[in-house]
């Protein structure tokens, strides 16, 4: 497991580093259909993408979240690590909590957002692994830890 959770780490040469933003209100994650044009095009996933040079993860969260459904995030903390199998790839995952109501897709990276109970995403067509693992694992726990805190409006 990573240490730092402000940088990114220094896991080995070939390893893209990436941010997922965690959010969830009254039992439901807020997940996004990935447009038809990019890497794993169709695909249901939370929000994230990849770090870039000099990026915390804390800001990595918020400038992905602003990118793909225009609104607005404070990350929390950070609650999981996926490395993908190939060891290609490692996501850390980040509480965060919405500021706002507004969201607006970037239609380039995002066809379709949805608020999702763990039993809808099982049941969503092509969820990315990380993602299925995150909410099996990890994201249950969260759930049961904060629901009724935030209902949906």
């Amino acid at each position: 497991m990573a240490k730092d959770c402000e940088r990114d780490v220094a896991v080995g040469e070939g390893v893209q580093q990436g941010v997922v933003a965690v959010v969830h209100r009254a039992g439901r994650f807020l997940m996004i259909r990935r447009a038809a044009d990019v890497l794993a095009g169709g695909a249901w996933c939370l929000v994230g993408g990849a770090i870039e040079p000099g990026e915390t993860q804390p800001q990595a969260v918020v400038r992905e979240f602003a990118e793909e459904v225009g609104g607005r995030v404070r990350p929390v903390r950070k609650v999981w690590e996926y490395m993908r199998p190939d060891g290609r790839l490692l996501l850390h995952w980040w509480l965060a909590e919405m500021e706002g109501e507004t969201l607006a897709p970037n239609r380039a990276e995002v066809s379709e957002i949805r608020w999702c109970s763990p039993e809808e995403v099982e049941a969503l067509p092509r969820v990315l692994d990380s993602t299925l693992h995150f909410v099996r694992n990890t994201g249950l726990g969260l759930i049961r830890s904060d629901v009724g805190d935030n209902p949906v409006k």
